[in-house]
């Protein structure tokens, strides 16, 4: 059976509004992706990479992204030590140092390869400390999360076949007893 590339599509520009929304990012935040294209479809996680799929969700979450404002991260796979792809502009306001590597479908993903494809001066980072971000697939972002993150229910918990799981963040809350908190 074909996936429904229009269907994936639809959902990670939903997924990506909801989550928007409920973490109230601004613009100039970053926003955390890792997608797992062969979950996406329907099979394991690593062995089914599809430029395709992840086409099809990266055409969902980029425009909504870059219509507010907001950085995207993509996360790599694995076999460059989960490594991000974000805008060269992104890496030098956040200070992040940059890496020399280049994604492909099957080392970095194909979800990364999309955003290296689709960016004005794409630019591999190790670390990042996003403000948002989806998991599609259970590629493990909190690695890549501000330290105190909050679980996001979406109206949708999966994006084609690949389970989906949000997060925002917050500053952590410190003072003790008589701290006021906003």
């Amino acid at each position: 059976m074909e996936p429904n590339l229009e269907q994936i599509t639809a959902q990670a520009r939903t997924a990506a509004e909801e989550l928007l929304d409920a973490a109230g990012l601004r613009p100039g935040d970053l926003f955390v992706v890792g997608c797992s294209s062969s979950e996406v479809l329907g099979g394991r996680i690593g062995k089914a990479s599809s430029e395709a799929a992840a086409r099809a969700v990266f055409g969902g979450i980029y425009p909504v992204l870059r219509e507010r404002g907001i950085y995207l991260a993509a996360q790599c796979c694995e076999h460059l030590n989960r490594a991000l792809i974000i805008e060269g502009e992104c890496a030098q306001r956040y200070g992040y140092e940059p890496v020399c590597v280049v994604p492909q479908p099957k080392a970095g993903g194909s979800f990364a390869v999309q955003a290296w494809r689709a960016f004005e001066r794409p630019t591999a980072v190790e670390h990042i400390r996003a403000h948002a971000g989806l998991d599609i697939g259970g590629t493990l972002i909190g690695m890549h999360l501000r330290e105190v993150a909050v679980p996001v229910r979406l109206s949708l918990d999966h994006i084609g076949a690949a389970i989906l799981l949000c997060a925002r963040t917050r500053p952590k809350y410190i003072g003790g007893s008589r701290a006021v908190y906003e």
